[in-house]
């Protein structure tokens, strides 16, 4: 009788503990709290594009050395947590689908619209496009990218940049376009004091038609940028799809459809 028990108990807990979402092997929750490390703290993605795509879909063909396809190229970090400026882990760990490998600094500056000028000038550094590394301040003041054009002085420009700039003024130097022409390096922003801003990551799409698409934020406090679960698809997610919906719902903001901006 008691060997019944133990059988009919190990088969309950093993069940328990298959119970589990999936999509296509993407784990959906966020980072659990405490000092235990599960499976779902850790990311198996090594970089973006390895993030694998519903059926049917494909990845948008993308120019050599376009920012599409530097963004496409992330590294991602192992552990899913996102750790503040500061080191500490951010409060909330259940708006993030993978971290990226890229630092956040040891100041309270790289926040939001911080992050996107942060990828922004990196991929242009990368492709020695100095010239283009420049950011405008909301009273229309140029921050321009100069010589030594090594990586340290790229991040103390950087600095500078973050602390004089942010949603507002990369809102005025972005340009409208329609969610329907969505590309990678696109922009969602709400300029503001504060708004808010993300970033589109990769765009896929099936036959013709139906686009989705990854996003990326950093926020308040500074913080690792980290990849955007969808709240509002959770069979979906990580991926956004391009639809009617008058509203785009992230796990933080909500950005409208006429929010996208592009370099």
């Amino acid at each position: 009788m008691h060997s019944k028990i133990l059988l009919l108990f190990y088969i309950v807990v093993c069940l328990s503990c298959n119970n589990r979402s999936s999509y296509t092997g993407i784990n959906h929750t966020g980072s659990l709290p405490g000092n235990t490390v599960t499976i779902e703290d850790i990311n198996p993605y090594s970089q973006l594009d390895k993030i694998p795509l519903p059926g049917g879909f494909e990845r948008i063909a993308t120019a050599k050395n376009s920012f599409a396809k530097w963004l496409a190229s992330m590294k991602l970090k192992k552990d899913k947590t996102v750790y503040l400026f500061n080191g500490t882990p951010k409060q909330n760990q259940s708006a993030q689908f993978a971290v990226l490998d890229i630092s956040v600094g040891n100041t309270d500056l790289q926040q939001c619209a911080d992050a996107v000028m942060r990828l922004r000038a990196e991929y242009l550094f990368a492709n020695r496009q100095y010239s283009s590394i420049r950011f405008a301040d909301n009273n229309g003041g140029v921050y321009q990218y100069h010589e030594p054009y090594d990586y340290n002085n790229l991040q103390v420009y950087l600095k500078r940049v973050f602390g004089m700039c942010g949603s507002a003024s990369l809102a005025k130097q972005l340009n409208n376009k329609p969610f329907n022409n969505i590309e990678a390096g696109d922009v969602f922003i709400k300029g503001g004091f504060p708004g808010h801003a993300v970033i589109v990551m990769d765009v896929a799409i099936k036959g013709m038609g139906k686009k989705i698409f990854l996003l990326a934020q950093s926020y308040m406090p500074a913080q690792d940028i980290h990849l955007l679960l969808n709240p509002s698809n959770h069979s979906l997610s990580p991926w956004y799809e391009v639809n009617e919906e008058a509203t785009i719902e992230t796990p933080e903001y909500t950005f409208t459809r006429h929010q996208l901006k592009g370099w």
